[in-house]
């Protein structure tokens, strides 16, 4: 725990259910199996205490503390509301979101990669969060959004996107919503004030592995 309050001293950690919710939620249980790294290496209980990237496989990472602790932080998730995770990988942030929405809410988790969805979806499970119902994963494109499920309060992305927020993405949010997505090295937030007006907030200097789009 040394880490969430070194995130919470540093001024990256702010809103008490959010807090909360990286208490709850380990981020060693959303790494491979648990074993010394190399000859005298780190285990993985260490490891998840370092505040950086780390590979999960297919080309992706279980991302930056530091960095979801900021997502997550102008996302802004409340009890009770639906949220798109696009690019759910590891499904740490799946578990996060899934922790402060409770019971009444729901996470769609989106995963391109098959292999990835499932490692995502067996950590997730050790939650019960799958049983529950509180969360859903999809193997499908996340560039796309979840028509099926829309509208959503909230959507979250965890790979940078290239250009510009999807359009779909756009349409799938309720009026009030939010969306936090990575765009090259920036994270941007995204506040829909009507169905055709988004007031936009750039926050530079990020690094992102990219959207795996079809």
């Amino acid at each position: 725990m040394i880490l969430i309050d070194s995130l919470i001293q540093e001024g990256w950690l702010k809103t008490p259910r959010i807090i909360k919710a990286f208490r709850e939620i380990k981020r060693v249980d959303f790494m491979f199996t648990r074993r010394s790294l190399g000859e005298g290496g780190p285990d993985l209980e260490e490891l998840a205490e370092l505040n950086e990237a780390l590979p999960i496989d297919h080309g992706q990472t279980i991302s930056q503390p530091l960095v979801v602790a900021f997502m997550i932080e102008q996302l802004q998730p409340e009890a009770g509301q639906k949220i798109l995770d696009i690019g759910s990988g590891s499904g740490w942030t799946s578990a996060l979101l899934a922790e402060i929405v409770g019971p009444k809410g729901k996470v769609i988790a989106i995963e391109i990669v098959p292999e990835l969805k499932e490692f995502g979806e067996k950590n997730v499970a050790k939650y019960n969060f799958i049983k529950k119902g509180t969360v859903k994963f999809i193997c499908a494109d996340g560039s796309k959004g979840y028509k099926k499920e829309a509208p959503f309060d909230k959507i979250l992305a965890s790979a940078a996107l290239q250009e510009k927020v999807p359009q779909d993405w756009k349409e799938q949010l309720k009026v009030g919503g939010r969306i936090v997505t990575p765009i090259g090295s920036s994270i941007w937030l995204l506040e829909k004030k009507s169905e055709k007006e988004f007031e936009k907030t750039e926050f530079p200097g990020f690094a992102f592995v990219p959207l795996i789009q079809k």
